[in-house]
Order: C-alpha cells, then sequence, then structure tokens
C-alpha cells in the first residue's frame, strides 16, 4: 500500500491550515466510501463561519481515517463551524455504524496494512515484538496541513508514544 499522502493533499492551503483527523473503528466498503465522498464534498461545499465560506477540505485516507482541513489564512474557523463539522463526523458514524471518536485505539502500519490496536495492549505488543519504536505509526494529534505532511505517519518512537519510554524497557 502506498502511504504517500502529498499528491492527495491541496497545494494552494496555507501550511498553517487547520486539520481534524478522524480514525474509524474499522474500514470502510467501497460503496460506503463513495457514498461519503459525496458527504464530505458537499459539507465542503457549503462549510461557512460567521456566514462567510471556509476553505475547506476533506477526504477519507486508506478508507479508515477522515481529514478535514481548514485555510483559515482566507477566513477563520469559529466554533460554530467547526461544530458543523462534528455534526458531519457524528452523522457518518451513525449512518455506517462506525465509531470515529474512539481515542483509545491506535493505529499502526505493520507488514504493509493498518493495523488498530486497543492503547491497552500497547506494552503487550511490544514486549511480543509485534511492534517497536520503529514501527510507523499514525500521529491523529496533529494540527496543521504542514503536520499533516510531515509528521502524521511516522516511527512510533517520535511521537507521543515515544515520550513513555514503553520502547526503551524493550530493547535494552
Amino acid at each position: 500500500m502506498n502511504f504517500d499522502i502529498k499528491e492527495h493533499i491541496p497545494e494552494d492551503f496555507a501550511d498553517s491550515s487547520r486539520v481534524w483527523i478522524y480514525q474509524s473503528s474499522r474500514l470502510f466498503l467501497m460503496s460506503e466510501a463513495f457514498e461519503m465522498e459525496d458527504m464530505l464534498n458537499a459539507f465542503v461545499a457549503g462549510w461557512k463561519s460567521h456566514g462567510d465560506e471556509v476553505k475547506g477540505y476533506a477526504n477519507l485516507f486508506f478508507g479508515q481515517f477522515i481529514v478535514i482541513m481548514a485555510d483559515e489564512s482566507a477566513t477563520g474557523v469559529s466554533g460554530c463551524s467547526t461544530d458543523s463539522s462534528v455534526r458531519l463526523i457524528k452523522e457518518i458514524e451513525q449512518k455506517f455504524n462506525v465509531q470515529l471518536f474512539e481515542r483509545q485505539t491506535l493505529a499502526f502500519i505493520v507488514k504493509d496494512k493498518i493495523q488498530l490496536l486497543p492503547l491497552s495492549q500497547l506494552a503487550y505488543a511490544v514486549e511480543n515484538n509485534f511492534i517497536n519504536g520503529d514501527t510507523l505509526y499514525f500521529n491523529n494529534l496533529i494540527l496543521t496541513k504542514k503536520e499533516l505532511l510531515e509528521k502524521w505517519i511516522i516511527p512510533a518512537k517520535e511521537s507521543w508514544l515515544g515520550k513513555k519510554n514503553i520502547f526503551k524497557t524493550v530493547n535494552t
């Protein structure tokens, strides 16, 4: 699987554009992805902040991650406009029976596939060499377009997980 996302990110958005990432509890079916694409496009086309159009972008990546982006160099995103994006994500959750706000599941690339791992099983996965500090991790905590391009898919040891010393205890 090709995990290079650069060609799918709009070049005309500022590096400081705000980004929200929603990780699905499962892979979306192809039919669901097509239906969701229409929903995301309709949302972006009508996205407003205090009556002004938001320069927005939304896409489904790898069949499992919804990325929403707003270029605030054009129009700032207010609380109400952020709330409207959250309503869209909740609608997608209900329509497709998935979880998109659950933050206790981590996503890694293992053997060229996306694998979800409950946070509670992280130590076990490291101890048994299913993952290590060099395993690619989806850092869904990123906040900007620049971070999306440079720090979304990174070795786990370079993420917040690396600060937990979980990889050092096993590898020493």
